[in-house]
């Protein structure tokens, strides 16, 4: 997933206050331009301000590091889509205790078709019929704030309402949200690798914590090669939220896992790289059925001919 988790060891974190849209134009600025295994970002609108200002309520950006980042090269892009906030950028030093302590517990839940996406701040206050998935404070920037999550959480909503599938593949789970999300829905088997073996370790924990890990085998695997892949598959519904060039590359071993007729939920993309990724996608003999474009991010659904898998 593109929030990614928070750094294994977070050391450093920025934070700058701006308005809804330059806080996101900020958050998305930072997460393209850096390793998502080094920094995560957030931006999420301050909850700690008295009543009554709710038209001036600023957000808030955060980004983790994993090292002491380069300060004056952050501000940079930040000046690039935000010029007037990238003085005021505060950079501090965390220990363990200031991570736990700085990680985002008043973010709102995030509601999507039947999903309730929220933190444990939230616990209980889910009405029977919605879908709950929680994520610890701590792992607060998977918990789909995101555009990208949120593309892909409407697609996963959008299929159910159609089908139910006998396999899903979540391919770059991160914090497990998406994978989560399709073993809650459909109760069927679902396959979630991510190239990170901190991702894996953390979304398996979550899915044991959500009550959906029986549903969901994690895996740590870069690219789609292993055997492991076909002898679960073929898939109904695969996901992935990554970037352009992962997506691009995984387009051919992707088709040979699809089954007959399946959907393919691609995000993690800008609109100037959606026709890009399309692009590699229609060379495997796949369609578009849908383009959403949430918070400056866009989210692809193809479908497969009824024919079978291409070889």
């Amino acid at each position: 997933m593109l929030e990614g988790l928070p750094p294994n060891g977070a050391t450093h974190v920025m934070r700058v206050e701006a308005p809804e849209r330059e806080a996101r134009a900020i958050a998305d600025i930072i997460a393209e331009s850096f390793d998502p295994a080094e920094v995560a970002t957030a931006a999420f609108e301050r909850e700690d301000l008295a009543d009554g200002a709710e038209k001036d309520i600023p957000w808030a950006v955060e980004a983790y590091f994993a090292e002491a980042p380069d300060e004056e090269s952050v501000r940079e892009l930040i000046a690039l889509v935000a010029p007037d906030h990238a003085a005021a950028a505060e950079f501090l030093t965390l220990d363990k205790k200031d991570w736990v302590a700085a990680s985002l517990e008043g973010l709102a839940p995030v509601n999507i078709g039947r999903f309730v996406i929220h933190g444990s701040h939230d616990r209980g206050k889910l009405a029977p019929s919605r879908i709950g998935i929680e994520i610890e404070a701590a792992l607060a920037f998977g918990t789909g704030h995101h555009g990208t999550t949120k593309g892909c959480l409407e697609a996963i909503a959008a299929y159910g309402n159609r089908r139910r599938p006998a396999h899903t593949l979540d391919i770059g789970t991160g914090t497990g949200v998406l994978a989560m999300a399709a073993a809650k829905l459909f109760h069927a088997p679902v396959v979630a690798s991510d190239i990170d073996r901190v991702a894996v370790t953390t979304a398996h924990a979550n899915a044991k914590a959500n009550r959906a890990a029986q549903h969901i085998h994690f895996l740590h695997a870069p690219g789609l090669g292993a055997g492991i892949f076909r002898r679960q598959g073929p898939y109904d519904l695969i996901l992935a939220n990554i970037l352009l060039p992962p997506l691009k590359a995984i387009a051919k071993p992707l088709r040979r896992l699809l089954a007959p007729g399946g959907t393919v939920v691609l995000s993690g993309l800008l609109p100037s790289h959606a026709n890009a990724a399309l692009a590699a996608y229609r060379a495997q003999g796949l369609r578009l059925v849908r383009r959403r474009t949430i918070e400056g991010w866009t989210t692809l659904e193809l479908s497969a001919d009824a024919g079978r898998p291409k070889r």
